[in-house]
């Protein structure tokens, strides 16, 4: 151990949530790499919810992402629900490794942007879907009474 020193690793791992999607987001010191599922950010798929993902980097600026390495693993719910949570996990990612190997000033300061901007950035929305009941076909809907 004396010989080779090990070198420690300076990473944060974060999750995002929206309804089922769960993205589980690994940052660490790197050259400002972000990858989702193991492909490039930018080959994010619905195309039109390209600029959701993109949304923590635009509010931050680039410089702040430029020095990490932001790698998303992302599963269930559907194509919109994993977009919101990996956003979420990706602004979270950034605020929990400020916090933890740079400054507690410059986190808060990256908190503050993320919260004016948009809430849901690092607080998850509680909404579930309703469970069926006997009666009807959803949740709320009965079935159509005959009187005859």
């Amino acid at each position: 151990m004396s010989e080779v020193e090990k070198k420690i690793i300076e990473a944060v791992q974060t999750y995002g949530r929206k309804k089922t999607a769960t993205a589980v987001a690994h940052c660490k010191r790197g050259s400002g790499l972000i990858k989702i599922n193991g492909c490039p950010i930018d080959l994010v798929e619905p195309e039109i919810l390209k600029t959701k993902v993109y949304e923590p980097i635009y509010v931050l600026g680039k410089e702040r992402f430029a020095n990490v390495d932001i790698r998303v693993r992302v599963e269930g719910g559907g194509h919109v629900s994993q977009i919101y949570a990996i956003r979420q996990a990706i602004a979270k990612s950034i605020v929990a490794f400020y916090q933890k190997y740079v400054d507690e000033a410059s986190k808060k300061e990256i908190k503050d942007l993320l919260v004016h901007y948009d809430r849901t950035l690092l607080v998850a929305d509680p909404r579930r879907c309703e469970p069926k009941k006997f009666g009807g076909v959803g949740a709320r809907s009965r079935y159509q009474k005959s009187y005859r």
